[in-house]
């Protein structure tokens, strides 16, 4: 049984960019914000290397960033709203770009700050909003983006500065079956992936560790709605565009792996606030 209203009771995402948001936790964040959970999400870098308002990315010519993080920001902001989110803080960190651009190696990317000095930030707001759970990627960053695994890196260190707050941590999941069902679907109704699932960027998780299972099917329109806020980023285009019977299939269920747990309630799951009190 999901948790009933109780605003005793908050959850924590941890991203790395707008629009991540929407791809990984949308289903959880609007679901639990429907049954009274607060909502607290918090974006790390400002996203400036995503894509412009003519739709070319930061490595195409003619690339205006001027634009970006404004944009972006208004775009998560919409997206935010939609969730039923009640408190959205962006750490403004530089965006570090994907695995190996020269983004890499700026002053102010993300994976150039030290681990410790970006995590006071986050566990300032820990200890603000003193969530139970809190929902992040995994080491691995879901597929490798370097802001990922920073932003993993960051949300362990936090916790482990706040004590016992956060009573779960959790790390979004994709199992392995899972994923080969999705590519699959996806080829036989001719959508062009996003390229971290094209270029099989993602390995996805051994089915036996995926044991929290949510089911988000009565919120999954909210998650639609929340993904195409980010008008901005055409990668996601053929995901905004499927038809709603379709994305429900493949969206309507969000699967984490359960990392930290405090309280020794019993895997598999279905619900992130099980044995909380």
């Amino acid at each position: 049984m999901l948790s009933g209203v109780n605003s005793n009771k908050t959850m924590l995402c941890v991203h790395a960019h707008p629009d991540d948001e929407a791809l990984f936790t949308a289903g959880v964040q609007a679901l639990y914000a429907r049954r009274g959970v607060r909502q607290v999400l918090v974006t790390c870098t400002n996203g400036a290397l995503g894509f412009d308002d003519a739709g070319r990315g930061s490595q195409d010519e003619g690339f205006v960033g001027g634009d970006v993080v404004a944009t972006r920001a208004a775009e998560l902001a919409a997206s935010a709203e939609i969730l039923g989110v009640d408190r959205l803080e962006m750490l403004g960190f530089g965006d570090s770009g994907m695995a190996g651009w020269l983004a890499n190696e700026h002053p102010d990317a993300f994976v150039q700050q030290p681990i410790d000095v970006a995590a006071e930030r986050l566990a300032a707001i820990i200890v603000e909003e003193q969530p139970q759970v809190v929902v992040t990627y995994g080491a691995d960053g879901f597929y490798g983006h370097p802001d990922h695994i920073r932003t993993h890196e960051v949300t362990v260190a936090a916790i482990e500065q706040t004590g016992d707050i956060v009573k779960r941590l959790y790390t979004v999941a994709l199992a392995k079956t899972s994923l080969a069902a999705f590519v699959a679907l996806a080829a036989d109704s001719g959508m062009d992936l996003p390229d971290w699932i094209g270029q099989e960027l993602i390995a996805g998780t051994d089915d036996e560790l995926v044991q929290t299972v949510i089911d988000c099917s009565e919120v999954v329109g909210l998650k639609h709605r929340a993904l195409a806020a980010h008008a901005t980023q055409t990668d996601n285009a053929d995901l905004v565009a499927m038809d709603d019977e379709l994305f429900d299939v493949i969206f309507g269920t969000e699967t984490f792996v359960r990392q930290i747990d405090l309280t020794g309630s019993p895997l598999p799951e279905d619900d992130l606030f099980h044995g909380i009190e």
